[in-house]
């Protein structure tokens, strides 16, 4: 199977972080030969078995439909990206939270960086699949809530939406949700609370990472880092006033991760790539 040749794959990497933006002869080429590598090994998925997932070794994530897409989706290059960032950098975070956790997977191989993990999913149906998954790779390190994050405690509505579950959000994160839509209260609990505990974030709330980022003390950043996903060009407008002017860095992959010193390198959504988010000069690869 081709993903067992990929030993190496996190290292190669976390070595060419300049190739990594979008529109790069690297990443279309890369991108290509992992979704075969992934889309030839979904009958072990499928199977509920174990795959090697290069150096963070044999990971076990049975195979799920979220609508229009499935778990594979969940292996694209840009997420390969951030596990190679979290193979890299294997040591220097302690405790890190895992906002928008899904199924979990983050959560396993921020685990197994040596992170103590606190895993956030507000969606009961992904919330049993992450618990399974959890156990399913021995994960005994992490702390899971069945909630949402934003800038206070308590309840905001949740929005499912079952032609693709990764899609779901928090009421009015997304001003024009379509589709068929299911409509619950789930629990809120505030980001000014969580960065007191941990030192690294994983941000994927579809739509509502301006809201967290914004609660969030300059100060706070003094000690944490985060990799974030922008959803729209209104929150990435939010995101880089925010730290405009201040100590703090937004390192894009559309930019190879440099830093960004002008909107106009702001990504404005998930299809531009990932932002991180630090007072370092340089990010850590």
């Amino acid at each position: 199977m081709l993903l067992d040749r990929f030993e190496t794959l996190l290292e190669f990497l976390a070595t060419n972080p300049a190739q990594h933006p979008r529109g790069s002869a690297f990443y279309s080429f890369v991108d290509g030969v992992v979704k075969q590598a992934f889309l030839e090994a979904k009958p072990v998925f499928e199977a509920g078995k174990p795959v090697l997932l290069a150096e963070f070794g044999e990971l076990t994530l049975p195979y799920e439909k979220m609508g229009a897409i499935d778990s594979i989706d969940l292996f694209g290059l840009d997420e390969l990206l951030m596990f190679a960032f979290y193979y890299r950098n294997k040591g220097r975070y302690q405790r890190a939270a895992d906002i928008g956790a899904n199924m979990g997977l983050h959560t396993v191989l921020l685990s197994r960086a040596g992170c103590e993990v606190e895993a956030f999913e507000p969606d009961p149906a992904h919330y049993d699949k992450l618990m399974r998954n959890l156990a399913l790779n021995d994960v005994t390190n992490a702390k899971v809530y069945k909630a949402a994050v934003s800038e206070k405690v308590g309840q905001m509505q949740f929005v499912r939406v079952l032609g693709n579950t990764t899609s779901s959000h928090l009421a009015g994160a997304k001003a024009s949700p379509y589709g068929d839509l299911e409509r619950f209260d789930v629990d809120v609990l505030d980001i000014k609370d969580i960065v007191k505990r941990v030192d690294f974030l994983k941000i994927d709330a579809e739509g509502h990472e301006a809201v967290i980022l914004k609660a969030i003390e300059l100060e706070d950043w003094d000690r944490i880092d985060a990799f974030v996903e922008i959803g729209s060009p209104e929150n990435a407008r939010d995101v880089f006033d925010k730290f405009d002017g201040s100590s703090i860095n937004i390192f894009a992959q559309k930019l190879g991760w440099q830093s960004v010193r002008d909107f106009a390198h702001m990504p404005i959504s998930y299809k531009e790539g990932g932002i991180f988010i630090s007072t370092k000069a340089e990010m850590p690869w």
